[in-house]
């Protein structure tokens, strides 16, 4: 590990950095300055003339496909949000992650889905490893490391501060995180081991970089390749030995973003949204939108599920009216198709 030092700025921090192979960003999700810290450090290194890629925990690796079609310009960003159901599979405000995503696909940058799909790493909530299945087993990285006894520590705190996760067994919980950590380290080294001349940028999760416990050393176990990790420091207590070097970034709020106040199961056949409640505050229920109804559409945006939805109001704020066209079920006759404006909240 680097030293801990005191630095003046990002430049010099970039100074510090710019011969690692590997540099680790963490965060926490919902902390629009952390993503602005590694968008920073991204565009940082690519001005250094560094070549570039980011892995990124947040986009399973079922859909690099996608990812890909994205940064080369062959499709849109509404387009890729639906193929990479990151509204299902992530649901953190997209907009957080849109400025690193829009300079990636800008300047060509490989972005690289490190993450295992949610369906295996599930499963294996419910019955462990050894309960998958001959074809779930061959999703399952070939290395698990089982031997730090600080790593069961942590986790095995961490669920107990989490009831709503004691249905599961402390193992297949341990499992799991083992699960994400040796299966985003394992992609990671594969990629760097294919492409020799490219420096990885990984973002991801604050809990899966500190100490060099979680995808760190399960890293380099693979590939023995220069690395280094940058917490926010504002956020927990210092200990130097958590990360090689600290940024302390000033809090930053994304504007708020405007809310139709409804609940929402994705439609089927593409016949809408189907809403089941309300929000306390409700633009949608003042408008006359009713519980049952299946959203169709939403200002010029056809909806057939809910990421559609939220595709329509990405760049909505609060006050703004909205146009929103819902299918009402008639007990007799066909389904009628009603226009509302909706004042968002």
């Amino acid at each position: 590990m680097l030293e801990l030092a005191a630095l003046s700025d990002m430049s010099d921090l970039l100074d510090r950095i710019a011969d690692r192979r590997v540099v680790f960003v963490g965060e926490s999700h919902d902390r629009y300055e952390d993503h602005l810290n590694q968008l920073a450090v991204i565009e940082g290194l690519h001005g250094r003339g560094k070549s570039l890629a980011i892995g990124m925990e947040f986009f399973q690796q079922p859909y690099q496909a996608a990812i890909d079609a994205y940064v080369a310009g062959e499709i849109d960003e509404a387009e890729f949000l639906r193929r990479t159901e990151y509204f299902d599979r992530w649901r953190f405000d997209y907009r957080l992650y849109r400025p690193i995503l829009r300079f990636a696909r800008e300047h060509a940058i490989p972005v690289i889905a490190l993450n295992l799909e949610a369906e295996l790493t599930r499963r294996v909530g419910e019955v462990g490893i050894a309960g998958l299945t001959e074809a779930e087993r061959a999703r399952v990285p070939t290395e698990i490391d089982r031997s730090d006894p600080t790593y069961r520590e942590r986790i095995e705190a961490v669920f107990a501060m989490h009831p709503s996760e004691r249905k599961q067994d402390v193992e297949n919980f341990l499992e799991v995180q083992l699960l994400w950590d040796e299966g985003m380290a394992e992609r990671a080294a594969t990629y760097l081991m294919a492409n020799p001349e490219r420096t990885l940028v990984v973002l991801a999760g604050s809990g899966h970089v500190e100490y060099g416990q979680g995808i760190p050393s399960r890293l380099t176990r693979r590939l023995d390749v220069p690395t280094v990790t940058i917490l926010n420091g504002t956020q927990r207590s210092m200990d130097p030995a958590a990360a090689d070097f600290f940024l302390f970034p000033q809090e930053i709020a994304l504007p708020a973003s405007g809310l139709l106040g409804v609940m929402l199961e994705s439609g089927i056949d593409k016949d809408g949204a189907l809403v089941q409640g309300f929000a306390e505050s409700s633009g949608a229920k003042d408008a006359g939108i009713q519980e049952g109804d299946r959203i169709v559409q939403i200002g010029d945006q056809p909806v057939s599920a809910y990421a559609d939805v939220r595709i329509a109001l990405l760049d909505k704020g609060p006050g703004e009216k909205m146009p929103v066209e819902v299918l009402r079920e008639r007990k007799l006759g066909a389904d009628e198709r009603l226009s509302f404006q909706v004042e968002l909240r």
